[in-house]
């Protein structure tokens, strides 16, 4: 009992610190006198900009990048560049930290090596970082994210979305670990050495390969990941982890019927033992695959109900660069999307001519969209809080240590 109590107390005087240090969402919402008072969601931006640059924002799966610069024509700007226009509208964000994916992502070969390719794009990641340091920095404790928003960069931490590159050696997850990567999703769409991923037989279980990497992955103080993953998988991985875990990019399987999005039971399982689910901003979120806003602000709600509003998070699998021309951008997306599909690493839903995002949240005023209508609809300041950063920093502290 003495225990629970320290654990408790330690949490406790963690989310105050986390709350002082970064004014929080109450201050950003009072400052405005309240978004459900506010006429326009143009003039909450207006007049609360300079607030939102003090509120803790965590995106579970982010990704740097200007959706309207050409990379391939562009080519001999380097494989480290941020466009000017990236490193504005992200800071406009408001955002603090994101996931970025690493390591070896898509189905693997005969005679592929795994373990090499992840090396390689870690490597390629701390480069990128390192070449970006007036802008970016990594983040390999919760302590760094609070620096990181002192100093006005944006934290970078590593996720894996595939875990296959530990080949038959559960030891590799300290070797990854070391390298900065803190957060690893078991599976990605298929099949691999530890279970059964979304466009798989939904009732593979997670294999003893799974138990035991788990089991490191714990005792290592790496958050498991279990997006993308089949039911019968993330069901297996959130009992047989002593830590609690994170869905981070998903959506409610109740509201659109994917195999990307989560049943009730994984959602409710998840929230019992701790963890920590996010929201994505795609279109599997409408049942047509053409999502808006609204189809978020729906799932958001059902999380709130199954998980409660200490378990739900954002992982946006997005941007948060403007579009200047969504046809454009569609048609970009279009080519995308087929080589998904042609590769096999599409997931039921990917249709050709849709775009992997919220065309009416697009933008650096995404998130003070979704606070505005949040808030319209009723929510308290201290829930919408939570879902921006709090609960995230509460997973991640209690994890990592």
């Amino acid at each position: 009992m003495e225990k629970n109590n320290k654990t408790d107390n330690s949490r406790r005087d963690f989310l105050k610190n986390v709350a002082v240090a970064s004014v929080g969402a109450t201050g950003l919402l009072s400052a405005t006198s309240g978004f459900a008072n506010t006429a326009n969601v143009a003039t909450a931006i207006k007049h609360s900009n300079s607030k939102m640059q003090d509120w803790l924002i965590f995106d579970g799966l982010g990704a740097v990048y200007d959706p309207n610069f050409d990379y391939e024509a562009n080519k001999d700007v380097g494989p480290y560049f941020i466009s000017e226009r990236t490193k504005r509208d992200i800071r406009a964000s408001g955002l603090t930290v994101l996931r970025q994916t690493t390591g070896a992502v898509h189905a693997s070969y005969p005679g592929d090596n795994t373990f090499e390719t992840a090396i390689s794009n870690i490597s390629w990641a701390h480069e990128w970082i390192y070449r970006n340091s007036d802008f970016l920095t990594l983040i390999k404790s919760t302590d760094d994210i609070l620096t990181a928003k002192k100093n006005n960069k944006i934290g970078i931490t590593l996720g894996f979305q595939n875990s296959h590159a530990l080949g038959k050696n559960v030891d590799l997850v300290d070797v990854f670990r070391s390298l900065g990567v803190l957060t690893m999703q078991l599976t990605y769409n298929g099949q691999n050495q530890l279970g059964g991923g979304a466009n798989a037989n939904e009732k593979i279980k997670l294999t003893d390969f799974g138990h035991k990497a788990i089991e490191k992955m714990n005792d290592s103080k790496v958050i498991i990941d279990l997006s993308h993953g089949g039911r019968q998988t993330c069901l297996d991985a959130i009992r047989a982890s002593k830590s609690p875990v994170t869905i981070s990019h998903s959506g409610c399987r109740a509201l659109a019927d994917f195999p990307r999005n989560k049943t009730d039971e994984e959602m409710k399982l998840l929230a019992d033992k701790g963890g920590l689910f996010g929201l994505y901003f795609m279109p599997f979120l409408a049942a047509d695959s053409n999502a808006t806003g609204r189809h978020l602000v729906a799932h958001i709600e059902h999380a709130l109900n199954i998980c409660g509003e200490d378990h739900v998070a954002f992982g946006t699998d997005g941007t948060y660069v403007g579009i200047d021309d969504m046809e454009k951008h569609r048609e970009k997306t279009a080519k995308f999307t087929q080589k998904r599909l042609d590769s096999g690493a599409a997931a039921a839903g990917e249709k050709i001519g849709n775009v992997n995002l919220l065309p009416d949240l697009a933008g650096p005023e995404q998130f003070l969209k979704i606070a505005d209508m949040l808030s319209r609809r009723g929510h308290k300041e201290a829930t919408i809080e939570k879902i921006f950063g709090i609960n995230a920093m509460r997973l991640m502290k209690e994890v990592w240590g």
